[in-house]
């Protein structure tokens, strides 16, 4: 018998349930245990530095003796603040709108309960809970073709609203471009952190290796989350399908049974590429299918990593 528990983070589940932040909560609580090991042995109140003051920081460490002198408004920083900052970088062009149905166009069993983007935005807010309630700091970073927005890291209790809304308001429309996305992140995140990127990463192999690269050299911490639906998998059409190329690549009536084996190996071999690639450059690489419980995927891969880190 599935308990409450499990129902709840179920994506079947969560995709009844509107508010981002209940699937953060219900996804998150007691199952994950953390994102990363504090460097530090304990915390200290000894002061690190000055940063931008950003909404929903706390005024209490605004240092209004440097806004008198400059007219720009820095809070301090002290050293327990600075165990962790994420970086969310979240895709969401158009492809990532694509969520596959039943294969007999039913629309019942199969398929995925969640798009790729909203099983992204699942994501990346469970992962912005986890983080703030670690009371390490986090960003956000939404991009198609341009960075779209871009959410300075915080750890104030507000900034999960913040994120939160960013996230509800977007609208995939635009074509992924990747590689050059993550160089000009890699010069605007200037703080050294852990950078998340979750994306279909539906663009030139070597240039969004040559991207994630860029912030390896600028000594972040790389994450990617490789969220795919499984009928990309799979290619499970039976019948004369019409495929509609969600990145204004039109439309293309073919018979599925001639094309399926040469689908996959060409699937497969650019599923091979950005892994390895990933790997070889230190990056974690995790594959996230959308009809698989995101607390199960979640779960796995940060006791991996929380092993590999003692």
């Amino acid at each position: 018998m599935v308990n409450q528990s499990q129902r709840l983070l179920d994506p079947a589940a969560l995709a009844k349930l509107k508010g981002l932040r209940l699937r953060a909560e219900r996804i998150v609580e007691g199952y994950v245990s953390g994102l990363h090991r504090s460097p530090y042995q304990g915390f200290s109140n000894e002061f690190a530095e000055h940063r931008e003051y950003v909404p929903g920081d706390d005024l209490r460490y605004v240092d209004w003796r440097a806004y008198g002198k400059s007219d720009k408004v820095y809070v301090k920083q002290y050293e327990e603040e600075t165990n962790l900052i994420g970086y969310l970088v979240l895709d969401i062009s158009e492809s990532m709108q694509y969520r596959s149905e039943a294969s007999d166009g039913s629309g019942k069993g199969g398929g995925a309960p969640l798009s790729k983007l909203e099983y992204a935005q699942t994501a990346a807010a469970a992962l912005a809970y986890l983080i703030l309630h670690q009371q390490d700091a986090v960003g956000l970073a939404t991009f198609d073709d341009q960075v779209r927005r871009l959410i300075r890291p915080s750890s104030a209790p507000s900034q999960l609203n913040s994120l939160l809304a960013v996230m509800e308001e977007t609208s995939a429309v635009e074509k992924t471009s990747a590689g050059p996305i993550f160089h000009e992140l890699a010069e605007r995140l200037t703080r050294r952190g852990v950078v998340v990127v979750l994306s279909d990463l539906f663009d030139d192999p070597e240039s969004l290796l040559a991207g994630l690269k860029h912030f390896r050299h600028r000594r972040h911490d790389v994450i990617v989350m490789h969220v795919i639906d499984p009928a990309e998998l799979d290619f499970p059409f039976m019948h004369p399908t019409k495929f509609k190329g969600l990145e204004q690549l039109g439309e293309l009536l073919v018979e599925p049974a001639r094309l399926r084996e040469a689908y996959q190996a060409e699937f497969g071999a650019f599923l091979d590429q950005v892994a390895s690639g990933c790997r070889a450059q230190g990056a974690d690489y995790v594959r996230l299918r959308t009809d698989q419980p995101m607390d199960a995927a979640l779960t796995a891969f940060l006791a991996r990593r929380q092993q590999r880190v003692r």
